[in-house]
C-alpha cells in the first residue's frame, strides 16, 4: 500500500501505519473494519465489489457477508456514517460499495501539523498542491488555516461556511481561489465551529473572530497586507483593520454589512421580516427540508438552479454541525461594527451587488459612508455571492486587481 493520509472531513486516515484519527484524536477501529475503511478510501474513485472487499479484509482466507456487514457498519460509525446516513461509505446495489466523501491526500505527517514549512518547500511558498495548517488561537481553539498559490499575500476572512478541505472542488468556491491566487498567495481560514476547524466553539464573540484572523496572520509570519472580507467576514475583517491599522494595507469588502439583519431592523416590519428569516433558517437546519434549504440557499445564489441551490444546501451540510450552524445564524444577525468603522485607516475599496438578495445595498452605503478612506462599486447582480458564470465576475477581479496595484 503506498504511504498516504487521506483527508475526509474531521478525518485523516493514515494508510501506511492504519489509523484514524478526528480532530487529532486517535478513533479506535477494530482492525478487519479499518482494512475495509482503508480499501474503499485508496480505492475512492470506483465501486468495490463485496468479494473484492472479502478477500482485501480476510488476507486470502474467507470472510463470510455477516463479518463483511459487521465491519462495514463498524466502518461506518467511525467516521460518523451509518446505513441510513450515507455520507461517506455508499452502498451501490447491487454492485458494491463506493467511498463518496471529498478527500485529499497528503504525506503521512499528524494531523494536527506544525506551522513550519514543510520540508523542501522554499520558506514563503507552498508546493503545487495546498498543503491545510493549524494554529490556536488566543483561547486555544484550533484555527485551520492553508495557503495556495505564489506572490504577494491576500488573506481572506472566514465566512459562512467555509471548509478547506472541500472548497478548492466546489463549484461555489472554485473560481475564487482561482481567480484570487493570480500572481499572488491567498491565505484563509475555516472560522470556528467549521470546516476543519475546532467544531467545538466554547465563546464566539466577534473578538474572538478577530482572535482568530490574527492568529493565522502571526501563523503566517505576516507583518502588513491587504484583506478580503466576504459577507459576514466583511464584518470580521472591518473590525479587525480598525484594531490593527499598522497590520492592513488595503481593504477589499464584498457583499458586506456593517449591521447584522436584527441590528438594522429599524422599524416593526423589518424586525417581523428578521425574525421570519431567521425562523426559516433554523427550521431549515433543524428538519434538513428541502423547501427551506432552497429559500435558504437562493439568498445566497439568486440565479442558480434548484439542483445548485440543492449543492449548496448539501455542501453546507458538511461544513459543519446543524447546532453551530444556528448558532452561527443567530450570532451573526446580531453583528455590528457601525460604532468601529471608523477607526479604519487603510484604502477600502467595497463592492456589491445592486441586486443583493441576502444583504441589501444599503449596507454598502453604510459602509461606504463609515469608513474614511473608502470607495464604493456597484455591480449589477442579483448574487449575494458571485458565481462562475456571472457576468461581473471578471469584472469583480478587474477592480479587486486594480485595487491592490494602487
Amino acid at each position: 500500500m503506498d504511504s498516504a493520509v487521506f483527508r475526509f472531513g474531521q478525518y485523516a486516515l493514515d494508510a501506511d501505519r492504519r489509523g484514524l484519527s478526528l480532530d487529532g484524536q486517535r478513533v479506535d477501529v477494530e482492525p478487519p473494519a479499518l482494512e475495509l475503511l482503508c480499501h474503499l478510501v485508496e480505492h475512492r474513485g470506483r465501486v468495490v465489489p463485496e468479494k473484492e472487499l472479502r478477500d482485501r479484509m480476510g488476507h486470502g482466507q474467507a470472510v463470510s457477508e455477516a463479518v463483511l456487514a459487521a465491519s462495514l457498519r463498524t466502518a461506518r460509525q467511525a467516521i460518523g456514517d451509518s446505513d441510513s446516513r450515507q455520507q461517506m461509505i455508499r452502498t451501490m446495489h447491487p454492485h458494491g460499495y463506493r467511498f463518496v466523501a471529498q478527500t485529499t491526500v497528503d504525506s503521512p505527517l499528524p494531523v494536527a501539523t506544525a506551522t513550519a514549512t514543510a520540508p523542501g518547500v522554499p520558506a514563503g511558498a507552498e508546493a503545487d498542491h495546498e498543503v491545510i495548517r493549524f494554529c490556536r488561537s488566543a483561547d486555544g481553539t484550533r484555527i485551520a488555516y492553508a495557503r495556495t498559490g505564489e506572490g504577494p499575500p491576500l488573506v481572506k476572512t472566514a465566512n459562512w461556511l467555509t471548509h478547506l478541505d472541500l472548497d478548492r472542488t466546489n463549484p461555489m468556491w472554485a473560481h475564487w481561489f482561482d481567480g484570487l491566487t493570480r500572481g499572488r498567495q491567498l491565505i484563509r481560514y475555516d472560522e470556528r465551529g467549521c470546516g476543519l476547524s475546532s467544531w467545538d466553539m466554547g465563546s464566539f464573540t466577534l473578538d474572538d473572530l478577530v482572535a482568530d484572523l490574527d492568529a493565522v496572520a502571526d501563523a503566517v509570519g505576516l507583518d502588513r497586507f491587504p484583506l478580503l472580507g466576504v459577507s459576514q467576514g466583511s464584518a470580521v475583517a472591518v473590525a479587525y483593520a480598525a484594531l490593527h491599522p499598522e497590520r492592513v494595507s488595503h481593504l477589499i469588502l464584498t457583499s458586506a454589512y456593517a449591521r447584522g439583519q436584527q441590528i438594522r431592523a429599524g422599524s416593526d416590519a423589518e424586525r417581523d421580516t428578521a425574525a421570519v428569516d431567521l425562523n426559516i433558517a433554523r427550521a431549515g437546519w433543524r428538519s434538513q427540508g428541502i423547501s427551506f434549504l432552497r429559500h435558504f440557499a437562493s439568498q445566497f445564489l439568486a440565479d442558480a438552479t434548484p439542483a445548485e441551490w440543492d449543492g449548496f444546501a448539501a455542501y453546507q451540510r458538511q461544513t459543519t454541525s446543524p447546532a453551530n450552524g444556528l448558532r452561527f445564524m443567530e450570532e451573526f444577525t446580531r453583528i455590528d461594527v457601525s460604532g468601529i468603522a471608523h477607526d479604519v485607516t487603510c484604502p477600502t475599496l467595497i463592492i456589491h451587488a445592486r441586486d443583493d438578495a441576502r444583504v441589501p445595498v444599503a449596507q454598502a452605503l453604510e459602509l461606504a459612508t463609515l469608513i474614511p478612506d473608502s470607495r464604493l462599486v456597484l455591480l449589477d447582480s442579483r448574487n449575494h455571492l458571485f458565481t462562475a458564470d456571472d457576468p461581473v465576475w471578471p469584472t469583480f477581479l478587474t477592480h479587486l486587481y486594480n485595487f491592490l496595484s494602487e
